[in-house]
């Protein structure tokens, strides 16, 4: 079970300030604090991006960044007051806390790690999510029954009244329809994007404070902790059954696919993981008090955000076998993204060194590949186009008719360049003819933001075998 000592604020219907909620015995629900949860939709990586997870620290105000092959902290981001909700844009540029405590939303740049804004919200923001397009981010605000929603390019925000304390919202993957747990009055607040007002509500069960939409739409789901239960929203009919979960689910999420739900349980330190079409459930032992639960873009792994022992569990979908991840002070939101990976500027650059002779006359060429960074160039490729009829030797590359293809076989470092040589024959009576080497990158991994470099040229104008002249 998790302490119970940093549980300051309290709680109840007729509390105004921030809440969220925690079990305190297996017969008694004691209230706190509640965390939502914004699980990362899939998406196609490019070569050198990365799948990490973001958790916010409310103990610490921090951000904790998991590298998830590694399963390592990589960087702590320090946040607004009392981080509660994390989530992360689609094109992982961007991260989101809501902060609680100072009614803020910070804006992350995942490539520096550093917090590039913070934007005053409604009273109490105890969830944040994004939309697909990444254009605006919205927060569910328990101190005023709002959602606060955020322009993500002027950051200009603007406000939509709701159901009673608002503890979670979640957004349609078409980008048409928000949806709100309203654990004040038992209720889910459907709203139209465009219009920004409140089209439907819908009961669900007792005191919701988590929803997740499926990435196909057509369902939403909220975790009710004091009824035990999932409620399932058709979207089309807003028609609600239950799944009785026997826990205490404060988080909701879908798999990718649809075939499964996960729920955080805190007040058995467990995950419980339902199959959508038995609605069979399966418990899944965690760390102490988990508060919100997130899904991989691939749905291989979930991951809870531990409140009790400053740690995230993550669990192999497949196998439930569980790990754990040491983070920052009480663990409450946790999102998983695709990010893209810090970029590697690979610039070409050609020199053409004539070699007159009676009988062997040549220009070699010397191909460079450096690394401009910020990353390690970890692949590349240079083709170069010959001179047409002419038989090209290297000792580097490979050579075929009128064309030479240059790779890196290994790593290059940061600042730090490789070379490769071309030798190109130039015939006896050449009479002014030109000879042109073009070198230009094909590929290279990670990301290569600078094309302007990506080429090289030289031409070298031959008379006879003896005169020579390059440029």
């Amino acid at each position: 079970m998790p302490s119970l000592s940093w549980f300051s604020r309290s709680c109840g219907r007729g509390a105004r300030s921030p809440v969220r909620v925690l079990a305190a015995a297996v017969t008694t629900a004691v209230a706190a604090c509640i965390l939502p949860l914004l699980s990362a939709d899939p998406a196609h990586a490019a070569p050198g991006d990365r799948v990490l997870a973001y958790v916010a620290n409310s103990g610490d105000d921090t951000v904790s960044v998991i590298d998830t092959t590694t399963q390592a902290v990589t960087a702590t981001i320090l946040v607004g007051d009392d981080p509660v909700s994390v989530a992360v844009s689609l094109d992982g540029t961007r991260a989101y806390t809501a902060n609680s405590d100072d009614d803020t939303l910070s804006v992350v740049d995942t490539a520096t790690n550093t917090v590039t804004a913070t934007i005053p919200v409604g009273d109490g923001p105890q969830s944040v999510a994004v939309s697909l397009d990444g254009t605006r981010a919205y927060t569910a605000n328990s101190g005023d029954d709002s959602v606060s929603v955020i322009n993500t390019t002027t950051n200009a925000v603007t406000g939509i009244p709701v159901g009673a304390f608002p503890f979670s919202v979640a957004v349609s993957p078409d980008g048409t329809r928000l949806y709100t747990a309203n654990s004040g009055d038992d209720s889910v607040s459907v709203i139209n994007t465009t219009t920004n007002t409140v089209t439907a509500t819908i009961p669900v069960g007792d005191d919701p404070v988590s929803v997740a939409v499926s990435l196909d739409g057509t369902r939403a789901y909220t975790a009710n902790p004091f009824s035990g239960s999932v409620s399932v929203i058709n979207t089309t009919t807003n028609a609600v059954t239950g799944i009785p979960v026997d826990a205490f689910p404060f988080s909701v999420a879908v798999s990718p696919d649809g075939t499964r739900l996960y729920t955080a349980n805190p007040n058995d330190d467990s995950v419980s993981v339902i199959n959508t079409t038995t609605n069979a459930v399966t418990g899944i032992p965690t760390g102490d008090g988990p508060l919100s639960v997130a899904l991989s873009p691939d749905g291989t792994r979930a991951y809870t955000a531990n409140s009790g022992d400053d740690t995230v569990s993550v669990i192999n979908t497949t196998t439930n076998a569980v790990t754990g991840i040491p983070v920052g002070s009480v663990p409450e939101g946790v999102a998983v993204g695709t990010v893209p990976g810090p970029d590697a500027d690979l610039a070409v650059t050609l020199t053409a060194v004539p070699v007159p002779g009676l009988l062997n006359g040549r220009i070699n060429y010397t191909l460079t590949l450096a690394n401009n960074g910020p990353a390690t160039l970890t692949a590349a490729t240079v083709t170069a186009a010959l001179p047409p009829s002419t038989t090209a030797t290297s000792p580097d590359c490979a050579i075929a008719t009128n064309t030479a293809t240059c790779t890196l076989t290994t790593p290059l470092a940061p600042g730090t360049s490789t070379t490769r040589r071309l030798t190109v024959p130039v015939a006896l009576l050449s009479l002014g003819t030109p000879y042109t080497v073009t070198a230009t990158r094909t590929t290279s991994t990670p990301n290569d933001p600078n094309p302007a470099n990506n080429t090289a040229t030289r031409t070298c104008t031959a008379t006879t075998t003896l005169i020579i002249n390059c440029t």
